[in-house]
């Protein structure tokens, strides 16, 4: 990718620091739409619900350019990987997500997941054989202390939930992780769009086979202000930063994308005050700077 001009630039981090708002602030929605007697699954259903009308268009539309010949087809082979990487990328590690937002806090949530990177380097490295240099040894030391600092001040604010929270949310990320590798092995031939569009819809259908299977239509009967918030949890938690992060990609390279995504886990700090009167607390300023300083060392490398 050649230097960008200075419009394209902004534009590009715009993108990258509005989406990474975006993506933190749906803890903040589920939290919201918890009030009202639904539980993770309530969330994650209506979520995906209202989001697949979109990501169907959106990959109708890759798929005829791919009849027409503009972009290369799919193979059986890629097809099913899309399909496992929809099943733990964005169903599974959603889920899991969802669940663990139950008992902790947002901040916390946030920060757990962002050990995503981590995973991603520890997992290569036991299965792809790639060296971790002492450098991103040092920077994983920092962020999982960081984590550690807030979850012991969560510890003592909200009990022994935050235990079980935290591993549903440590397990998301994993999930998510292993998502990362195998997209990141996937994504230049199938293209970024087509890859988030697709899997997506797969993430939907398994999410709403779930969601009828347990609760059938009967489901559907919940408060009117749940279908409020999720269809801003689908439209602007997940639609809109779901392509946001890729133009932004596109326009300033993935190194600075995910960089900018650090004001994510600083911006959930103050949603959560603001919305639901979560405390920022001494310990959670420091957990995240940590977490903040590790996530910008990986970017670096």
């Amino acid at each position: 990718m050649g230097t960008p001009t200075p419009r394209v630039f902004w534009a590009g981090f715009a993108l990258a620091g509005l989406g990474a708002v975006l993506f933190s602030a749906k803890a903040i929605v589920a939290k919201l739409t918890y009030r009202y007697g639904v539980d993770a699954l309530d969330v994650m259903g209506f979520r995906m619900m209202l989001s697949l009308p979109f990501f169907l268009a959106i990959a109708w539309t890759q798929a005829r350019r791919a009849r027409l010949g503009h972009i290369a087809r799919l193979d059986r082979r890629d097809g099913l990987r899309i399909v496992f990487l929809g099943f733990i990328g964005y169903y599974l590690s959603s889920f899991l997500d969802f669940v663990g937002l139950e008992y902790i806090s947002a901040g916390l949530e946030r920060l757990i997941l962002f050990l995503a990177p981590t995973f991603v380097l520890l997992v290569s490295a036991s299965f792809l054989g790639r060296r971790i240099a002492r450098r991103q040894w040092i920077a994983m030391g920092l962020a999982y202390f960081g984590v550690a600092l807030v979850f012991w001040g969560d510890l003592s604010l909200s009990g022994e939930g935050v235990v079980i929270g935290s591993l549903c949310v440590l397990g998301a990320a994993f999930s998510y992780a292993l998502y990362l590798i195998g997209a990141g092995e996937l994504v230049e031939r199938v293209t970024a769009t087509r890859l988030a569009a697709y899997a997506m819809s797969v993430s939907a259908a398994v999410t709403m086979a779930h969601f009828f299977a347990l609760r059938g239509w009967d489901g559907l009967s919940v408060p009117w202000p749940v279908y409020q918030l999720s269809l801003v949890h689908a439209v602007f938690n997940t639609v809109l930063p779901t392509f946001m992060v890729m133009w932004s990609v596109a326009r300033i390279g993935a190194p600075l994308a995910a960089q900018l995504g650090l004001i994510g886990p600083v911006s959930i700090l103050f949603l959560a005050y603001v919305f639901l009167g979560e405390p920022i607390t001494a310990m959670q300023i420091a957990g995240t700077v940590f977490v903040a300083v590790s996530a910008v060392v990986l970017g670096r490398r």
